[in-house]
C-alpha cells in the first residue's frame, strides 16, 4: 500500500483522519495506521446515535499484530457507521480515504477542528 495523506483532510496524533463537510466529520484511520497494523481482523464501532467526545475511545481495531483503540477526533453525535467494514474489516486497506471511512459525526463543538493536524503536520510527526 502506498502511504498517502490527502491535503484536504485533517489528522490526529493517534492516526485518525477527518474530512469536514457541512458540520459533518467523516472519520477514518490513515494509511500509516493500516500499514502498521497489518492484516485487520476485527473492527468495533459505536452505534448510530451515540455521543462521542473528542479524545475519548469510540471503538477498537484488531489485527494479526495488535489491538488498538480508536479515538474520536471531534465531539458530536454518530450519524452513520460503515457497517460493511465491521463485517469485512480487511477492506480498510483497499482505500482508507474512500471506502475506508468508519463514522460520520455531526459536530457539536466545531471549534475542536482547529486543533487537528494538517497533512504536512501529520507527516512531520511521523518523521517524514
Amino acid at each position: 500500500m502506498t502511504l498517502t495523506y490527502p491535503a484536504e483532510l485533517h489528522y490526529t496524533a493517534s492516526h485518525e483522519y477527518v474530512a469536514l463537510t457541512d458540520g459533518l466529520a467523516v472519520v477514518g484511520i490513515t494509511s500509516f495506521a493500516i500499514e502498521e497494523l497489518g492484516d485487520i481482523t476485527y473492527l468495533e464501532l459505536p452505534p448510530v446515535g451515540r455521543t462521542v467526545t473528542c479524545g475519548e475511545r469510540f471503538g477498537t481495531i484488531e489485527s494479526v499484530k495488535a489491538v488498538s483503540d480508536l479515538y474520536a477526533p471531534v465531539s458530536g453525535v454518530v450519524r452513520a457507521v460503515h457497517g460493511e467494514l465491521v463485517d469485512a474489516p480487511e477492506r480498510l486497506a483497499e482505500d482508507p480515504y474512500g471506502i475506508g471511512w468508519l463514522l460520520k459525526i455531526q459536530l457539536t463543538q466545531p471549534e475542536e477542528t482547529q486543533a487537528l493536524l494538517t497533512a504536512a503536520d501529520y507527516q512531520a510527526q511521523l518523521g517524514g
